[in-house]
């Protein structure tokens, strides 16, 4: 090309690209990039998973994430990041036709405020949440917000801080529903402390609360270590679930690296006609470029159960 010709036609570029930025201009030159195949499930990889591939500008990694045939993405961090962030998040994954997964409700830590208390301070602090989660929702075009109840209140009957835990989240869904938003109650591993902790507790507050928006998160990688019988129990909570993540056990890494046959997990889910995100809320074996490549690969490998 000649000089002439090149310098107007970055000029040009430059100029249509108004307020985008540098960073910007090179996510759109990368759309040009043809993506690999898509999955036979909605796979949505994280920030962060491939940045070695793509470095640490965040629309350049989704760009790569597109390339490689994942069609959706979760941050759970996204209520932290600022409202320009967010939409320029939310207006790249649209040129891409992408799919905003869940992001975290913040309502405090984990165990923070819990609704199993029934006090009132806790309640107001999860509502707020429930608000400026709609915000948020709006700017992303998100359909789904993670929901931790807290950890026990252990000086009340269970069936007590149960009652509790579903009054407060009915208040969540009066909030979240008229505006299509789903909180997806996750019960948890990490400690015994947790109020929520198995499948069918889960299933039972979701009935309890009745509405739309409020279901459960099946994190296989949790469940596995609290309760086992993975294709069993999602089967029986099956109308509750709304949302699935990912992580293989022991180590919370890339399926196939534990014990969990994902191949069939996932021939599960798909035979169950679900059109969902499947969130990969897990961490890479490995680390640097080969740790990303053996992600992609495992991914490719579990899902060639068809």
């Amino acid at each position: 090309m000649e000089r002439r010709k090149f310098i107007r036609n970055v000029s040009l570029g430059t100029a249509a690209a108004g307020f985008a930025g540098v960073s910007e201009i090179h996510a759109r030159q990368r759309l040009q990039v043809k993506a690999d195949e898509t999955f036979n499930l909605d796979y949505a990889p994280h920030f962060g998973m491939f940045k070695h591939h793509a470095g640490e500008d965040l629309l350049d990694q989704i760009t790569f994430m597109h390339e490689r045939g994942f069609r959706s993405l979760e941050d759970n961090g996204m209520m932290r990041r600022t409202p320009e962030m967010q939409e320029k998040i939310a207006n790249h994954m649209s040129r891409l036709g992408m799919t905003m997964g869940v992001f975290v409700l913040d309502k405090g830590g984990n165990g923070a405020n819990t609704l199993a208390a029934g006090k009132q301070e806790h309640v107001d602090i999860f509502l707020d949440g429930c608000r400026r989660a709609v915000e948020v929702a709006k700017r992303v075009n998100a359909k789904w917000t993670t929901v931790v109840p807290g950890d026990y209140q252990r000086d009340l009957p269970l069936d007590i801080q149960t009652a509790n835990v579903i009054e407060a989240l009915r208040k969540g869904a009066e909030i979240l529903e008229p505006h299509g938003l789903t909180m997806v109650l996750e019960p948890l591993s990490d400690t015994p402390n947790l109020f929520l902790r198995y499948s069918p507790q889960t299933y039972l507050i979701c009935k309890g609360v009745n509405s739309p928006s409020c279901k459960i998160l099946y994190d296989i990688y949790h469940q596995q270590k609290n309760e086992g019988h993975l294709i069993t129990l999602m089967d029986m909570c099956w109308e509750e679930i709304a949302y699935i993540q990912i992580g293989d056990n022991p180590g919370r890494k890339e399926p196939g690296t534990g014990e969990i046959n994902y191949q069939n997990v996932f021939k599960y889910i798909y035979e169950k006609g679900f059109k969902g995100v499947c969130g990969m809320e897990h961490g890479n074996a490995n680390p640097g470029i080969e740790g990303e490549k053996a992600v992609i690969e495992a991914y490719r490998k579990a899902d060639s159960f068809l």
